[in-house]
């Protein structure tokens, strides 16, 4: 049998796992903490992933990387980094996204050319940042990188990335194929440093010191799709650090609202993603001011009823991605004595952060994306509380897939794919999933209303 391994270098951690290349059964796992923040030393990975694949490796044949999107890695002529990579969630970039849009000719011409209308997050973004706040660091970047593009380099000494990761740089178009380099020559002051070459979706990276096969890797979220196989009609949303909606889709999406970020998939066909900053940690967050642990915070918030007496928390904690209020704040509203309980607040924290997701899936369904049914990933999914209100919030029924760390096994399926030279990937089954139906939809609608009325009001739109 031959061994394949998957690694998903996420915002937080490292993840590695081992699998049947035939079936995709799990054998061994590994992990490693990534230190907190919004910046990195990509050294930081690289010890990560030394550490969590230690006695994992030595039979395997071949190796793929996800990683998270969008982080700047900017590289000097020696190949080290000229700071710290700006990641994701670093939203010093928000202005610079702002002016590089009318640049380009506002957020219609933006999401013609590369898909997606620019926002905080994107490579390109923080690019423009650079360029104009560390000139003298800029005039030194020769190469700028993915995250899992770095990770690739390190283990074949190669510069390539894949499609689906370098759809969320802002300057390579899922449309047209290629990257935009008029794009790229404006974000960064009219410098043009190189980009790492795109290949398929079972093309090779390369090979590891030792031999083993480098599968192309890819984003996170593309990176779940495959490892969940996802078919016409699934959604995924998953309740990580950020939040996330996807679907796979045939044809590449231009939102020039910026709600939808028009990706490539690992596939060949496209991902479009609603992303949201606010997803678990909205839950953590409210226990440690409630002052209990998750145990009693998840049973606070199925005590409470549907609506939670009136409270709606608008999550955005650490300012908001989707909507565009980066520098917002979170707000709880309906205060009233009689409705001020722990339960209540945990149920509205339960509530706002899945309602704030659910606007992502209706943003799908305006792009005639088929919604038959949600899958639900992440730490959060496994909340009992959060499985309760999700098949209310989303309208439609809700599969939890068994807890699996499916980032790294769809890289896993990925090097799988590349060492079989298959036309499609392997099949693998999922197994243990529970299966959630819509049991009240008009409650549903009603909490639903509440909070499209008090963002309103907080928000005034």
């Amino acid at each position: 049998m031959n061994l394949i391994a998957g690694v998903d270098s996420s915002t937080q951690s490292t993840k590695v796992v081992v699998c049947d290349a035939d079936t995709g059964t799990v054998l061994r796992e590994g992990r490693a903490p990534h230190p907190d923040g919004t910046v990195a030393d990509p050294e930081d990975w690289w010890r990560a992933l030394t550490t969590a694949s230690d006695g994992l490796l030595d039979d395997v044949a071949a190796i793929g990387i996800a990683a998270q999107q969008h982080g700047m890695v900017a590289l000097d002529e020696h190949g080290l980094p000229v700071r710290p990579a700006l990641l994701w969630n670093d939203n010093r970039s928000a202005q610079a996204a702002i002016d590089l849009t009318e640049e380009l000719g506002g957020a219609q011409a933006c999401a013609e050319a590369i898909g997606s209308a620019l926002v905080a997050s994107f490579t390109a973004s923080k690019l423009r940042w650079l360029a104009e706040h560390e000139p003298h660091l800029a005039d030194r970047v020769t190469d700028v990188l993915l995250p899992h593009d770095w990770l690739t380099w390190r283990l074949t000494g190669e510069f390539v990335t894949d499609r689906g990761d370098a759809s969320g740089t802002g300057y390579w178009s899922p449309r047209e194929g290629r990257y935009r380099e008029d794009v790229l020559a404006t974000a960064f002051g009219g410098r043009k440093p190189r980009t790492p070459r795109v290949l398929g979706p079972a093309e090779a990276a390369g090979h590891t010191r030792d031999g083993k096969l480098v599968s192309a890797g890819t984003g996170d979220n593309m990176g779940a799709a495959l490892g969940l196989d996802v078919r016409p009609g699934d959604v995924v949303v998953s309740l990580g650090t950020s939040g996330t909606v996807f679907a796979r889709a045939e044809r590449p999406s231009a939102d020039p609202s910026g709600q939808i970020a028009g990706f490539a998939d690992a596939t060949g066909g496209f991902l479009p993603l609603v992303c949201t900053l606010n997803a678990a940690r909205v839950l953590t967050a409210t226990a440690a001011m409630l002052g209990v642990g998750m145990a009693e915070f998840d049973e606070l918030a199925r005590r409470a009823e549907p609506g939670a007496g009136g409270l709606a928390l608008l999550p955005y904690l650490d300012g908001e991605r989707t909507p565009a209020l980066p520098d917002a704040a979170g707000t709880l509203t309906g205060l009233r004595r009689d409705n001020m309980t722990p339960e209540n607040l945990a149920r509205a924290a339960v509530e706002g952060m899945l309602c704030g997701l659910a606007a992502g899936v209706d943003a799908l369904r305006a792009e005639d994306i088929e919604v038959g049914r949600v899958l639900l990933i992440g730490g959060a999914a496994q909340s009992r509380a959060v499985q309760v209100v999700a098949p209310l919030i989303f309208g439609v029924p809700v599969t939890v897939p068994a807890p699996a760390e499916y980032v790294a096994r769809g890289a896993a399926r990925q090097a799988a794919w590349t060492l079989a030279g298959t036309p499609n990937p392997p099949e693998w089954q999922l197994s243990g999933a529970t299966e959630l139906d819509v049991t009240d939809p008009d409650a549903g609608a009603r909490i639903r209303d509440q909070h499209t009325n008090s963002f309103a009001q907080v928000h005034g739109t």
